[in-house]
C-alpha cells in the first residue's frame, strides 16, 4: 500500500508545475494545458484523501471536476482557434480582441 503522502507530494509538485506554466509562459495552449495539469493535481489530491477516508464522495466529487475540465478544454480550445484565425498567433501578448 503506497502511503497518502506520496500522492500529496506528487500533487503538490504537479500543482506547482502548473502554477509555474500559467506565470511563465505566454503561448494560450501551454497556458490552458498548464490549467489542466493544476486541475488534474487537484482531483489526484481528492482521488487520494477519498481513498484515505474510505468515502466515495471525493471519487464522485473527481468524476464531476473531469467532466467540467472537458467541457472546459472544448469551450477554451475553440475561443483559441477563433483568435488564431483573427490574429494568426497564439501568444498572449499580441491578442487584444478583447479590448473595446
Amino acid at each position: 500500500m503506497v502511503p497518502i503522502s506520496y500522492y500529496l507530494i506528487l500533487s503538490a509538485i504537479l500543482f506547482t508545475v502548473g502554477v509555474v506554466g500559467v506565470l511563465i509562459r505566454r503561448n494560450v495552449l501551454i497556458i490552458f494545458m498548464s490549467v489542466e495539469m493544476m486541475l488534474n493535481a487537484v482531483n489526484l489530491t481528492f482521488a487520494a484523501l477519498a481513498l484515505h477516508f474510505l468515502s466515495l464522495n471525493g471519487q464522485i466529487f473527481v468524476l464531476m471536476a473531469m467532466v467540467v475540465a472537458a467541457a472546459e478544454v472544448a469551450v477554451g480550445l475553440a475561443i483559441v482557434m477563433t483568435v488564431v484565425r483573427h490574429k494568426d498567433t497564439t501568444n498572449i501578448e499580441d491578442v487584444n480582441l478583447l479590448k473595446g
